[in-house]
């Protein structure tokens, strides 16, 4: 029977970066009054939007989904909006979104050259924000491509005559923008092009020491450096401030990760010395006087690297080599296998210090301040890292004081851009941590408040807190989250957090203001199920009281510490537990002060993002929900 309710505006597919607010609408036409509903898929888990009952649903892009909407009419009519992907891109460059942004199309990735065999697959992309979401038009040699309107252009088998250049004109309501123009040579390539079957990538900031001066730079650094490592195709994690026995903790899941053909990159910031070419790194424990056995060999972790049969080992120590303590005794290493596959990229040279810059309320060390602006481009690592040691030498501030120093043995022509091709069944994603979904929380007195989760660093997290618009009985409103007082390792690490996490924090999430912000600093030293609690201040307009309620929030110490949980990262398949899972197997919830339990999402295990276009399920997924009827959740 055709249905009474007649869509009038459909709501539309946008691009966005990580933190951008915007609406999505939808309108109907009915002879009775309707009911909206919005509903979310993500990893192939279709959920029901608490408190999403109009037509507008505002969202503040945090991670790619798929949205659509249900309107019902008062016979239990019900149809569903066109679903619409909201596709988050987590890093853009500053500088690159206008100030005055108007949804218009912004290029955020360009096509490269590339040299093909005739035969080999031939694949271009591109990408570009806009809202709506860009479509796509490919051109060779400025002819229209007729069947290539996707991000990626994709030639199976290429010919000469595919030979040419290439370029994408993206574009929207707003207006559209044109990718770069790329030569493509289609032919016979004498020159081997090298590839990785994986590129694993550990990052070891070391600021707050016990016993030694604090350092401020590694902070920025190794955020910066993850930024750029994910953008070459890195799974990355980065971690701060480690102890002696967090280190080795660390180093040895790297280890666990790494097989015959990967990448590996293993880059640490902080205080470290060198004697007589061994290098050690110092742990935030380390005593004063320190020795060779309260430290780690840098040589040690390079030689369990080669045992991997790695195609390429890059150490980049980004520490000062001097050397103070000449009674201690070295520690024993073997000497590397010649296999040419090691580069070492030195902050400094031998017996000197590598220096720090201030950038305002950031810090950076001079070596990153280079090696971020070299990093991505295709060339040899090698001769990346010289481009890197010029920069260094031509910067008055450090001349005669730094210069940086490269060691190598590769004999092959391998760069950081070089192509992914796995062998066998995929590892374990590295680095992929279960960063809890934002979600909706509601007060006694109605007011609702918005809570968001970010990792800065793997083992450094971010709870955010923005109150919605409160009730009209209810005014001069406040939110608090307050320390978790049961807790002593949380309430220790809150107090001790270095100040440039909270500037980063800060850069991140310029776009949107919160209205409170807890840090979650050394998550691997979290032993039990964290509880942090939201407080609401506020004035009740009909009795002029100032009234305070709360909600507790729990975060399972499986979710906080998953990186240093006792897992055999070897596996490549394996059993995710639900990010708000706890041990037991129960859902976490959200309790409020006076006892009420209100269970939290609880997504799927999947791992499988919907592609470009892919709308192979979706049709499943409605006809399921018009099943499940209003007020259902679940289909």
């Amino acid at each position: 029977m055709q249905t009474a309710i007649v869509i009038t505006e459909q709501p539309v597919s946008v691009s966005v970066p990580v933190g951008y607010s915007f609406t999505l609408r939808c309108r109907a036409e009915a002879r009775t009054s309707l009911q909206y509903q919005w509903f979310c898929q993500r990893q192939s888990v279709c959920c029901q939007i608490p408190g999403a009952t109009k037509q507008d649903l505002p969202i503040t892009a945090q991670q790619t989904q798929l949205y659509t909407c249900r309107i019902n009419d008062l016979y239990r009519n019900a149809v569903f909006s066109d679903w619409v992907k909201v596709e988050v891109h987590p890093c853009v460059a500053r500088g690159l979104l206008p100030q005055l942004w108007q949804g218009e199309p912004v290029i955020i990735l360009n096509p490269t050259e590339q040299k093909v065999e005739v035969g080999k697959p031939l694949l271009l992309q591109c990408a570009a924000m806009g809202v709506p979401a860009p479509s796509y038009q490919w051109y060779c040699n400025g002819n229209v491509l007729e069947h290539q309107k996707k991000k990626k252009l994709w030639i199976t088998h290429a010919k000469v005559s595919d030979s040419g250049t290439y370029l994408c004109c993206a574009s929207n309501s707003h207006g559209e923008h044109w990718t770069n123009a790329v030569d493509i040579h289609i032919g016979s390539c004498r020159s081997e092009k090298f590839f990785a079957t994986g590129k694993i990538a550990l990052l070891v900031g070391n600021n707050r020491y016990q016993h030694h001066p604090n350092l401020m730079a590694p902070v920025t650094d190794v955020f910066e450096l993850s930024v750029l490592l994910k953008q070459l195709g890195f799974q990355v994690v980065s971690l701060l401030d480690l102890n002696k026995a967090e280190m080795v903790t660390a180093v040895s899941r790297f280890l666990q990760l790494l097989g015959k053909g990967v990448y590996a990159i293993f880059y640490y910031a902080g205080h470290g010395y060198e004697h007589l070419g061994r290098n050690y790194m110092v742990p935030i424990d380390a005593p004063q006087p320190y020795a060779p056995e309260n430290c780690i060999s840098v040589q040690r972790i390079l030689q369990k690297m080669q045992q991997q049969q790695t195609a390429l080992n890059l150490i980049l120590l980004d520490t000062c080599r001097k050397w103070y303590n000449l009674e201690c005794a070295l520690s024993q290493v073997q000497p590397l296998e010649p296999w040419g596959n090691i580069v070492y990229g030195y902050a400094t040279s031998e017996d000197a210090e590598a220096y720090e810059l201030q950038d305002g309320e950031f810090s950076s060390g001079i070596f990153m301040k280079y090696l971020k602006k070299h990093i991505l481009q295709e060339k040899k690592v090698t001769h990346m890292l010289e481009d890197v040691l010029e920069d260094i030498g031509r910067d008055p501030l450090v001349t005669g004081k730094q210069v940086m120093e490269i060691k190598h043995t590769l004999k092959e022509a391998r760069s950081l851009t070089d192509p992914i091709r796995p062998l066998g069944a995929a590892v374990e994603r590295w680095g992929c941590g279960h960063e809890p979904p934002r979600e909706t929380v509601t007060f006694p007195c109605g007011a609702r408040a918005e809570l968001r989760f970010q990792h800065l660093f793997s083992n450094v997290m971010s709870v955010c807190a923005k109150l919605q618009d409160p009730p009209a009985h209810v005014a001069d409103a406040h939110l608090m989250l307050r320390q978790p007082t049961e807790v002593d390792d949380v309430a220790n690490l809150e107090e001790s957090r270095p100040d440039q996490v909270e500037s980063l924090l800060a850069s991140v999430c310029k776009q949107e203001e919160q209205d409170c912000i807890f840090q979650l600093c050394g998550l691997q030293k979290i032993q039990v199920d964290v509880a942090l609690q939201l407080d609401l201040h506020y004035t009740q307009l009909s009795t002029k009281k100032r009234t305070c309620e709360s909600l507790q929030k729990i975060l399972p110490k499986s979710l906080l510490g998953q990186f240093f949980s006792q897992r055999n990262y070897a596996q490549p398949k394996y059993q995710n537990t639900p990010a708000w899972a706890d041990p037991k197997g129960q859902q976490a919830s959200l309790r409020t002060g006076a006892g009420h339990s209100l269970p939290s999402s609880n997504p799927s295990n999947s791992s499988s993002e919907p592609e470009e276009n892919d709308e192979s399920s979706l049709s499943e997924l409605c006809s399921a929900l018009l099943r499940a009827g209003p007020g259902q959740d679940h289909p």
